[in-house]
């Protein structure tokens, strides 16, 4: 998430004669004491067409058609009907006031009530027959489906084209528009299309969606734009209780739940395509809360929802988005079906949430026709394609684009593909996306290598002192099928050079069998993780002491060979086998890793290095994960998914020179739980066994954290090496509300804190033989009576810091027992 949001930072950087519709005006509606009036219904009279107030009681509607009159309504005041003299009125002031009167149907203000309230009996019904709406009414189904999404510049004004920033690059501003949601002006800078076809199957809980063509402009290769894109194609069902959007759920107006976060009010009834439909407008019942305001008309009968419009309020717990709309439209089948026509998102993503900042639009339109339902299909043709990546979908012609699309792009969207193209040559620009693009990533990319990881440059730790390090990777493209990694670095204090390199490549496409290999000569904190990787780049936080606490001098020099195979026949599902080899020595006097030669005779000494062959064989399942990129290297869109992980490896002393026989087993679970509106908890086990006896170097060490930082599976208030298990099991829970406890306390919700708690906990033992084994400096301390401990934290401390308090529970009598510790973290979340 952080690379997403950095990037769009610098998108924002690098970017930083409207077309008039039809009738539009905009303004705000204000109370007989010139207090704004929120929630208030908007809408052109005899049509369905309408908005409702935001929070400062200020609204923009925009049609089409042509209009004449528009209809200012809330509860508890008289309506308003005004006339509309030309077909644009901007910056509208409406009064409104209090009303002796009650219309036919309007019951409520304010706060509504939850029992006689006819919109609540109408929402009771709608959650009785939402299983029976719509396509769960069929035992199949298939359709087409077109999907466009744009990205725009927004709050372009004349002071804006006039910074040199844009000097030579002007030509832009002549696709300026104008956006029928919020009224402001907009530059679009990205456009991407999709065509597919969709299959499910209710009965067997299958879906599919096949792609059968795609296209965009600009930034093809860009990963992060790739990922925020899938986040914007995440699915979502306005029947379910919770609609996840930017990594955060948000209470559904459709939502069992929602009369316990909503008001409703039944505020109009009318023929909608010759259905009688009523008009329920709802808006939150408090603020900070993840829930939107909007209206939805639903039909008589059937209780089906006929459309639906609504934005996110305000006052909702997310960054870096200051506004999202949306809106379904709902066809009529066989006068009972209602069935998805139309579904149009959009998204203000802004540094801040004021008025005038400026910012960039994400707008998603979909598009679906062509229903067909009980058309069983057998069930191997629902198996997802581990990596199905075809040439043609990504290279079809403007003609197969023109004869396919459902909907023809207008003038300024046609513009958008030229004036990229033509941007793309622009010097200037290429440097500010250059720089976008480093943020990003974290690499700098210089023809086809990229440099990097910038962030990595620069370390400190005792053994090495001031350390440098420079290094790169191949890169062709995200589906690039080898790679070449490499770094070095040098220790001013240890005058040693240090060298890491790794290759990869991808064999079969379809089934994606990778080959790899590398070999890593280094400075390590090892024990910082209980379960093990084969990964041969990969450098501990641990080891770069700039930012630790106490002693750091518990460290290892490491000499790291693998080859490792790799396939995944099913989705999801990964098997891996590695061959490693390892030399493992101390790097610091004082820290002795030492054991004995033979643990039943002491006179015949002690050896001071490790020299171990080992073979692996790992199992990877990870449902739900989503994936950007068709490569020998994938990224993950989020981590929001349940992850099973277990790894044999087998020690065989004699080859190549190897001092030990052992097994291990390692198992690791993580599992994220939607806690129904209370935020999300995350829960990871890991359990481990060492079958054989071994020293110091390869025993289970349970991770410390001596860091300032919080660091994921580790333990807060623990030293380095001051536990250590041949066998072991270790849970960690932590919930994080999202502001759902601060967002109900005065004067605190407006800061959009999020509450995190957790509890975390190690049981484990060492067999007399590893304690025999033992002639390190290290005392052998086994977390036999239960080792946890407990914290809490604040979350989104300035959009961007979170701050954890620690406390132990057990071992409280323990020297230099740590017993409470404060944390903190640096990071880009919505």
């Amino acid at each position: 998430m952080r690379k997403k949001i950095l990037f769009f930072v610098g998108l924002f950087l690098a970017f930083s004669g409207a077309v008039l519709a039809q009738t539009k005006l905009s303004g705000v509606v204000v109370d007989n004491t010139n207090i704004a009036v929120p929630y208030a219904n908007v809408f052109f009279k005899n049509s369905s067409e309408g908005v409702i107030t935001d929070e400062n009681g200020k609204f923009y509607l925009e049609s089409k058609n042509t209009h004449t009159e528009v209809v200012i309504s809330f509860v508890g005041y008289a309506p308003v009907e005004l006339k509309l003299t030309k077909p644009v009125n901007l910056d509208l002031k409406i009064t409104l006031s209090e009303s002796n009167e009650l219309k036919e149907i309007v019951l409520y203000s304010g706060k509504t009530s939850k029992k006689n309230n006819p919109a609540i009996d109408i929402l009771r019904k709608i959650w009785e027959r939402r299983r029976k709406n719509g396509l769960k009414m069929f035992k199949q189904y298939e359709y087409d489906k077109y999907e466009k999404v744009e990205f725009d510049m927004n709050s372009i004004d004349s002071a804006f084209m006039k910074k040199k920033l844009f000097k030579g690059m002007e030509f832009i501003f002549k696709h300026v528009d104008t956006s029928n949601v919020t009224g402001k002006t907009y530059l679009p800078i990205f456009i991407n299309e999709a065509l597919s076809n969709v299959y499910g199957d209710n009965v067997a809980n299958r879906k599919k969606e096949v792609t059968k063509a795609n296209k965009n402009s600009g930034f093809t290769n860009n990963q992060q734009v790739i990922a925020f894109i899938k986040d914007l194609y995440a699915e979502y069902d306005i029947y379910d209780n919770y609609l996840k959007f930017f990594d955060k759920d948000f209470v559904s107006p459709l939502s069992r739940t929602g009369i316990n976060v909503y008001n409703y009010v039944l505020a109009d009834s009318t023929y909608i395509d010759k259905k009688w439909c009523y008009n329920i407008v709802f808006y939150p019942r408090r603020k900070a809360e993840l829930t939107f305001k909007g209206n939805f008309w639903v039909n008589d009968t059937t209780f089906a929802i006929k459309k639906i419009s609504m934005a996110a309020s305000k006052g909702a717990n997310i960054n870096w988005v200051k506004d999202i709309y949306i809106e379904q439209e709902f066809d009529v089948l066989n006068d009972s079906v209602f069935l998805l026509k139309r579904d149009h998102m959009m998204s203000d993503f802004a540094l801040n949430k004021k008025e005038d900042s400026k910012g960039v639009y994400g707008k998603r339109t979909t598009l679906f026709r062509d229903y067909k339902f009980n058309i069983k299909k057998p069930d191997e043709f629902y198996t997802k394609e581990v990596n199905l990546y075809q040439d043609e979908v990504y290279s079809r012609s403007d003609d197969y684009w023109d004869e396919n699309r459902f909907e023809s792009l207008n003038s300024d969207e046609r513009g958008v593909y030229k004036m990229l193209d033509t941007l793309k040559t622009v010097a200037k620009f290429k440097r500010l996306y250059n720089v976008a693009a480093t943020l990003g990533s974290g690499y700098y990319q210089i023809d086809n290598f990229d440099y990097g990881p910038i962030f990595s440059s620069f370390g400190y730790n005792d053994v090495e002192g001031i350390r440098l390090r420079t290094g790169g990777r191949t890169y062709f493209g995200q589906n690039d099928p080898w790679r070449i990694e490499g770094y070095t670095a040098y220790g001013f204090k240890d005058n040693k050079f240090k060298y890491g390199i790794s290759g990869k490549w991808m064999v079969n496409k379809k089934n994606r069998i990778i080959l790899a290999a590398g070999n890593r000569r280094d400075v390590e904190q090892i024990g910082v993780s209980l379960t093990a990787t084969s990964d041969v780049l990969g450098r501990s936080f641990a080891s770069s002491a700039l930012f630790a606490s106490g002693d750091n001098s518990k460290l290892t020099n490491v000499n790291f060979s693998t080859f490792s195979a790799e396939i995944e026949p099913v989705k999801n599902l990964v098997f891996k086998t590695s061959f490693n080899y390892r030399t493992l020595r101390s790097a610091f006097p004082t820290f002795i890793m030492d054991y004995y030669v033979d643990p039943n005779d002491y006179s015949k000494g002690t050896k001071a290095d490790i020299k171990q062959y080992e073979y692996g064989f790992m199992v990877d399942y990870t449902p739900g994960r989503r994936t950007i990129g068709y490569g020998v290297e994938r990224s993950d869109v989020d981590l929001n998914y349940a992850r099973l992980y277990l790894n044999y490896s087998q020690g065989i002393k004699g080859l190549f020179s190897s001092d030990f026989d052992y097994q291990k087993l390692q198992f690791y679970y993580r599992q994220p739980v939607l806690v129904g509106g209370f935020g999300r908890l995350f829960a990871t086990l890991e359990a481990g066994k060492i079958f054989g006896d071994v020293p110091l170097g390869l025993m289970g060490i349970v991770p410390g954290n001596q860091s300032y930082f919080i660091i994921e599976n580790t333990y807060n208030l623990m030293n380095y090496y001051e536990f250590v298990a041949d066998e072991y099991v270790s849970l960690h829970f932590e919930h994080n509300f999202n502001g759902r406890l601060f967002s109900r306390i005065p004067g605190i919700r407006n800061l959009n804190l999020r509450e995190i708690i957790g509890i975390k906990g190690v049981y484990g033992t060492v067999s007399d033989g590893n304690r025999r084994l033992n002639a390190s400096s290290i005392t052998y301390r086994a977390p036999e009576d239960v080792y946890w401990e407990y914290h809490a934290g604040i979350g989104n401390i300035f959009k961007v810091f979170r701050i954890d308090f620690a406390w132990r529970g057990s071992y409280l009598d323990l020297p230099d027992a740590n017993k409470f510790t404060v944390k903190g973290s640096f990071g880009f979340h919505f």
